[in-house]
């Protein structure tokens, strides 16, 4: 029992066994972590909707829209990060594993305590910009200034759960993340409930969670001397890997960039139908977090396992992989729409009581359902071709599905249905363009990782006599022309 134990908390190795259930492995305690991390913006949402009132919750999905933003650099490092840890660790290249890791971690602090001084500046002027009322311009300003504090330690869980996804460990995160939410949930109730704060007892609570996750991110990392070095000589800033992780995350960090401004864009839109819809949106938005997960676990076991086998030279599993992480994804998408579809009002009600933004949030949630499926192979198969280095074509279709396709609709669709009822245009505008991008980013994914040339390149670089244990060659060599 106990090496069984301890083998669920060791890194895995998916360049062997079955794909199928190697990645179901990787991915249960992976998926767990990212709803338990999803709790964080959720019990926020709730406690200040039940205790303190449908303006704050309003206020604090305002608060997220930017912040989102703002996050677009550490989802890009952990992006690249993961990659080149996956494929180091399928090489068995102990040096350059090493020297990834330290390199990450102090790049991750450098970005971070820039990325938190520009955040604070620009916080209010931001939220501004989006037309925010004034009845939650200054609880969101609150809520958006301290989480800017907090982004060091914000940055360093994400990127480390990172790391440690890539070396095959997808449980330790999953146990660190849940310590923190519980924690999190703890000082909630404490700021708010027992000392009569508003948005800002939230976000210091959700700030100091974050915080022990990290800390506890690191200590473990240090404790894995059987797979790298993590010490004085590694924890610094090696030009080469820096510039290999930002050229595999920067085209996946303006991807989430292209997102969160299309969001921010969408955001004003929103504003503009009330207030009403906007705290509708709050809640919806926390019910798809929790829905996305699935499909963002998937894609990050799609990544790590098509990398490690790159580096272990075996494209036949990453199309086997491929083909399981799709079944998988897929399967669990549906459940969740299901679900969504069967108890929507019992969801939104979770976060508010006022009737008439639980009846527009249903309608809205329902719409919105169906395109789970859809992301779910889009993420899906981006996620191999990131794995296998292929990370310009992803960004390329989300700048097609996002600013073609989704904020155009949006605002034409708000224009043909403005009515005396909505003066500014119904608020199906914001979901509908949304499906339309979604299904259209499902379409355009399967047709490029059929067709795509990505697919030849890595073959060849897999079959052709190399150096195995030269990953740069590797690296080289299946990037996109």
């Amino acid at each position: 029992m106990l090496k069984k134990i301890q083998a669920l908390f060791a890194p895995r190795d998916l360049t062997v066994g079955k794909p199928m259930s190697g990645i179901a492995m990787f991915a249960i305690p992976l998926l767990i972590g990212n709803l338990a991390q999803q709790m964080y913006n959720t019990v926020d949402a709730i406690v200040v909707g039940q205790y303190v009132g449908d303006a704050a919750l309003g206020a604090v999905g305002l608060g997220g829209a930017v912040l989102n933003l703002i996050l677009v650099l550490f989802m890009g490092i952990s992006t690249g990060a993961t990659i080149v840890v996956s494929q180091y660790f399928g090489a068995k290249d102990r040096e350059r594993l090493s020297n990834a890791v330290g390199t990450t971690i102090m790049l991750t602090i450098i970005s971070g305590i820039f990325m938190s001084i520009v955040g604070m500046l620009l916080s209010r002027p931001l939220l501004k910009l989006l037309g925010t009322s004034d009845a939650m311009i200054g609880l969101a300003t609150d809520y958006l200034v301290i989480i800017m504090l907090g982004l060091v330690g914000n940055g360093l869980y994400n990127i480390l759960s990172g790391v440690m996804r890539g070396l095959g460990d997808s449980t330790s995160p999953l146990i660190y993340l849940l310590v923190a939410c519980g924690l999190n949930i703890v000082l909630d109730l404490l700021f708010v409930v027992a000392f009569g704060m508003t948005t800002e007892g939230v976000a210091w609570a959700t700030i100091i969670a974050q915080g022990v996750s990290a800390v506890l991110c690191v200590l473990k990392l240090r404790k894995m001397t059987h797979i790298l070095d993590l010490n004085r000589k590694t924890l610094r800033m090696d030009k080469a890997i820096v510039q290999r992780v930002v050229k595999l995350g920067v085209p996946a960090g303006l991807t989430q960039m292209i997102f969160a401004l299309s969001n921010i864009l969408v955001q004003s839109l929103t504003t503009s139908l009330g207030d009403n819809v906007v705290t509708a949106c709050t809640a919806i938005m926390r019910v798809d977090g929790f829905a996305m997960m699935p499909n963002f676990t998937f894609g990050i076991a799609a990544t790590t396992f098509a990398g490690q086998n790159v580096g272990a030279r075996r494209w036949d599993r990453v199309k086997q992989g491929a083909k399981a992480t799709l079944i998988l994804a897929v399967g669990t998408a549906t459940v969740l729409v299901v679900g969504i579809l069967l108890f929507g009002k019992n969801l939104m009600q979770v976060f508010t009581s006022t009737p008439e933004i639980v009846d527009l949030g249903v309608s809205m949630m329902r719409l919105l359902a169906v395109g789970y499926i859809a992301f779910a192979v889009t993420q899906t198969l981006q996620g191999i071709m990131r794995g296998c280095g292929e990370t310009v074509v992803p960004m390329w279709i989300s700048i097609i599905v996002t600013v073609i396709i989704r904020m155009p609709l949006a605002y034409l669709w708000a224009h043909l249905t403005k009515s005396a009822a909505w003066p500014n245009g119904n608020p199906t505008c914001l979901y509908g363009s949304l499906l339309t991008a979604w299904v259209s980013g499902c379409l355009l994914t399967t047709l490029f990782y059929i067709k795509g040339k990505w697919r030849k390149r890595t073959k060849k670089a897999l079959t052709e006599p190399t150096n195995e244990n030269d990953i740069n060659e590797l690296e080289e060599t299946i990037q996109p022309a």
